[in-house]
């Protein structure tokens, strides 16, 4: 089974979604990571992490507010935001890093 820490460590740049169930803005932005994923499908890969359920990779990475975004590609941040964003704002921010 693959970790985090395998996945952030990949060649091909992984996004981040630091989330909470109980989260109303966090659960806005699914739809549109949803959308970041199709449409850079095979460049980049987008995966959610519960703060709830995974408290020691959250504050690993000091999140404190939710939803929080981190890009990483091979075990680096290359860009990191909280708060909610649209999917075009987010393609905007991280397009220069695919």
């Amino acid at each position: 089974m693959e970790t985090f820490g395998d996945v952030i460590k990949n060649t091909q740049p992984v996004l981040v979604d630091f989330h909470a169930t109980w989260c109303g803005p966090c659960k806005m932005m699914a739809p549109e990571l949803k959308k970041i994923a199709q449409n850079n499908t095979g460049k980049l890969r987008v995966i959610k992490i519960d703060i709830d359920k995974n408290p020691a990779t959250a504050q690993q990475f000091r999140i404190q507010g939710v939803p929080t975004l981190i890009l990483f590609k091979e075990g680096k941040v290359l860009w990191r935001q909280s708060g909610a964003m649209s999917s075009s704002q987010i393609s905007e921010a991280i397009k220069s890093h695919l």
